[in-house]
């Protein structure tokens, strides 16, 4: 191998350009006379695309939230303090120190994995002390009011946190927050301008719908993150990372919700049809394209616990013993993943190839 076979392959093992990249150049530098030294051969050509396959696969997605064992080795500290001052002194002790921890080892020092615990840290104090004010009116509100006012604490606290320090999962906890504020607000607003009880009758089906249109808008805040830094270089990135881990099961039940309440019955309580497992096959299948197409595994992942159950339905209509149809359940589920992941980059490939390049142009390029 050459220094120009030698430069080229560290390009793409450092994420410069893709192994897809990579042949195509030598190809076309070959077609034009330059010379590659000695032919390699079909297995070590082989073996060298597996492993650029491999580099692009790891570094199609990658979250920056752990950069080294330091940060892990201040991680720890920072969660035992914690737990140790909540269990001392509650929530009003802990967090000064949350906010002290944050200025130095967030805002100055840029800690990955700690900013990280510390959100969500600040995520639980939240939940704890509005739960501290709201909760002796759960039993007098209705469960929607309760919910809303809950939430509400949720959006000032997280909003002046990434003012302050800018961690990417602080600001798509508050992009969450507000979606779940304007869920239960809409609801709300149903039963009172309607006149009805959404927990009851035919009606409860407007609970999913809503919750479908929310889990949409997150999405889309997601995407326009992702389309915002295709290179993924940024914390836009890491911004669409964590509102898709949010927006993907959110818009994977909210369908399931759609299919199984518009029949009635559930996969997990032995109810539900062969239709119905059919339909949660096809809308997981259906996440998995998305997932590949915007390169996120989030929409992947989300889907494995309703496909295994939809599985485990359809192989129950089929009179297989329970010992049986368990087992091949998680033995599909398991090569649907290990398959997809394997084959992640080759199957993106496919996909995109199939899309026009005017939806294409602006997503994480494929290798």
């Amino acid at each position: 191998m050459t220094e120009l076979n030698r430069a080229l392959t560290g390009a793409a093992e450092k994420g410069i350009i893709s192994a897809h990249q990579v042949r195509d150049l030598e190809d076309y530098l070959a077609d034009r006379g330059f010379s590659f030294g000695p032919a390699v051969s079909d297995a070590r050509a082989d073996l060298r695309d597996d492993a650029l396959e491999a580099q692009a696969a790891e570094d199609s997605e990658q979250p920056r939230f752990l950069r080294g064992f330091h940060d892990i080795l201040i991680t720890i500290g920072v969660v035992v303090v914690l737990i140790g001052l909540w269990g001392l002194g509650g929530p009003l002790a802990t967090l000064p120190v949350m906010l002290v921890l944050a200025e130095i080892l967030v805002r100055r020092q840029r800690l990955a994995l700690p900013s990280v615990v510390l959100t969500v840290a600040l995520v639980h104090w939240i939940a704890t002390t509005s739960l501290y004010f709201v909760g002796e009116q759960m039993d007098a509100w209705k469960p929607l009011t309760f919910s809303l006012a809950y939430f509400s604490a949720f959006p000032i606290p997280l909003g002046l946190f990434y003012l302050r320090y800018r961690v990417p999962l602080a600001l798509a906890g508050l992009v969450l927050s507000v979606a779940l504020i304007g869920i239960f607000a809409v609801l709300i607003a149903f039963e009172q301008s309607l006149g009805f009880d959404l927990a009851n009758g035919d009606r409860f089906m407007l609970i999913p719908i809503t919750s479908l249109v929310g889990a949409f808008s997150v999405f889309a805040v997601a995407m326009r993150y992702d389309v915002s830094d295709p290179q993924r270089l940024t914390a836009r990135s890491d911004t669409a990372f964590w509102l898709h881990l949010a927006a993907a099961p959110a818009l994977l039940y909210s369908l399931m919700g759609l299919v199984f309440l518009s029949e009635g019955g559930v996969w997990w309580d032995g109810q539900a049809g062969s239709g119905q497992a059919v339909a949660a096959i096809l809308i997981v299948v259906a996440f998995m394209l998305v997932g590949l197409v915007i390169d996120r595994r989030a929409f992947v992942t989300s889907g494995l616990l309703s496909l295994g159950g939809a599985i485990w339905t359809v192989l129950g209509k089929t009179g297989a013993s329970l010992d049986s149809y368990v087992f091949i359940a998680f033995a599909i589920v398991g090569v649907t993943v290990l398959f997809i992941g394997i084959f992640w980059q080759r199957l993106r490939r496919m996909v995109i190839d199939l899309l026009p390049e005017t939806m294409t142009a602006r997503l994480h390029a494929a290798p």
